[in-house]
């Protein structure tokens, strides 16, 4: 009776999650190529045909990019809610009306053993919401792309098993970059994306005794690194008291390679 996960991509690039229980396989998001997708899947020894369904947290195309393909090819059904279905439109391509459900926000389905919870998020999408997966007394909270973490949004995914948390830039590499200042600022807005000391910040109020796993979510290309941000969450939750390695551990993600399927 345990959750199996994987993080399977994670980045500005392309975004995707994959869980199972002894009955159900869930992937959140497709945000590579049906290729790219398959791929993924191989990595960890899984078949995208087997899978149970696919929730979607938004339309950006980082987390949407694959989907039509995936489904279409494997009579996938997809959950999402009804601002994120109108805002998918045309960008999925067609998808068979038998292949798609509505999940409300800050709602919870059922499927056999596993009870999944839906909860919004402040991100400049049509209605954004990530989940939090509960089976047999554990709780894995996925939660990236928000501008900041509310406490309604703390109260839903505290005391997780593991966590897969947004971190997705230094604040000092954004502000230096490239970017043009009209994307700096978007990055920075409450709508925007949260960066390494916001993330721990949260992190730090959400941490509980069942915690063991953090991974360090969509991180961007342009404005961190695996080792600044892990150095930077490391700091800011010792700074509250709170010690990497004792009771819980950190753990990095990648854009293009999936993360070892980890029993909960």
């Amino acid at each position: 009776m345990t959750m199996h996960f994987s993080v399977l991509a994670s980045g500005s690039t392309g975004n995707a999650f994959y869980v199972e229980t002894e009955d159900q396989r869930f992937l959140v998001d497709a945000g590579l190529s049906g290729k790219g997708m398959e791929g993924l899947f191989q990595q960890i020894g899984r078949n995208l045909s087997e899978l149970t369904g696919v929730l979607v947290t938004h339309e950006h195309s980082d987390h949407i990019k694959g989907l039509g393909v995936i489904a279409r090819k494997h009579k996938l059904p997809i959950y999402a809610n009804e601002k994120t279905w109108h805002a998918m439109e045309g960008l999925i391509g067609e998808v068979p009306t038998e292949q798609k459900f509505t999940f409300d926000m800050e709602t919870v389905k059922t499927f056999g053993s596993l009870d999944i919870e839906s909860f919004g998020v402040s991100h400049d999408a049509a209605e954004p919401m990530f989940y939090v997966f509960h089976h047999n007394g554990k709780k894995i909270a996925l939660m990236t792309d928000t501008g900041y973490v509310s406490d309604r949004m703390k109260g839903v995914i505290a005391n997780a098993d593991c966590f897969v948390f947004e971190s997705n830039h230094d604040v000092g590499m954004l502000r230096m970059g490239r970017y043009p200042w009209s994307v700096k600022r978007r990055i920075l807005s409450d709508v925007g994306h949260v960066s390494n000391e916001d993330a721990a910040l949260a992190m730090s109020e959400v941490i509980g005794d069942q915690t063991k796993r953090i991974y360090l979510a969509h991180l961007s290309l342009d404005n961190n690194m695996k080792d600044l941000a892990r150095m930077s969450v490391t700091q800011t939750l010792e700074s509250k008291g709170l010690i990497v390695g004792e009771g819980f551990s950190l753990y990095d993600t990648d854009p293009k390679t999936a993360t070892d399927l980890v029993t909960v």
